[in-house]
């Protein structure tokens, strides 16, 4: 029934951020645990994670009509947007696009932490990965849980990054969905155990 109900007021109240392989799935389960090749890119900004999905539809128009008679859906762009607060080789490197092992060793064999990451301008393959967004909401009464995954992304967008003594280094990224193997694969799939969606 539609409706005043505060019991379907959701809040995104804890969540994660994982990314695999491109073209890794996950079972259609939410009982089931993220496990390897996923890996959490753990701490994320308090605004947590933005979605967006954009749609671009060119309008048919027609003689008889100041209005048009149909759309054609000709783009959808399916983006997430966050920030991360931990710095480690995960998240460097999906912030920077380069791949899960552009970053090599560097300095004197006596130097044994050093490490580089080198950024060129050569036309190169673009760093595409799985992603999936875990988050709940307890309710109080019981978890709602919600899984969303995207099997084909790529970085689109990374925020400046800023290096200062009064705050945490933040790597801000846009990652975009993008096509799969098969044309008609999904980009996007929500995963979710709630009764109000029942």
């Amino acid at each position: 029934m539609p409706g005043f109900k505060n019991s379907e007021v959701r809040i995104a109240g804890a969540g994660s951020v994982w990314v695999a392989p491109a073209g890794t799935t996950v079972t259609d389960t939410l009982a089931a645990s993220m496990t390897s090749p996923w890996i959490n890119l753990g701490f994320t900004s308090s605004d947590g994670v933005k979605f967006n999905k954009k749609d671009k539809n060119d309008p048919i128009d027609t003689w008889q009509s100041t209005a048009p008679a149909r759309f054609i859906l000709t783009d959808r762009d399916v983006t997430l947007k966050f920030q991360l607060l931990q710095m480690s080789k995960d998240t460097f490197q999906f912030y920077m696009g380069t791949g899960s092992t552009s970053l090599v060793a560097a300095g004197s064999t006596a130097e044994t932490t050093a490490k580089k990451l080198e950024l060129t301008g050569a036309p190169g393959g673009q760093d595409q990965r799985a992603i999936a967004i875990d988050f709940k909401d307890n309710n109080g009464t019981t978890d709602l849980r919600y899984r969303l995954v995207v099997p084909y992304a790529a970085v689109s967008d990374v925020e400046e990054l800023s290096l200062a003594r009064t705050g945490a280094i933040k790597l801000g990224v846009t990652v975009t969905a993008l096509s799969g193997d098969k044309p008609n694969d999904p980009m996007a799939t929500w995963l979710v155990s709630d009764t109000a969606l029942a």
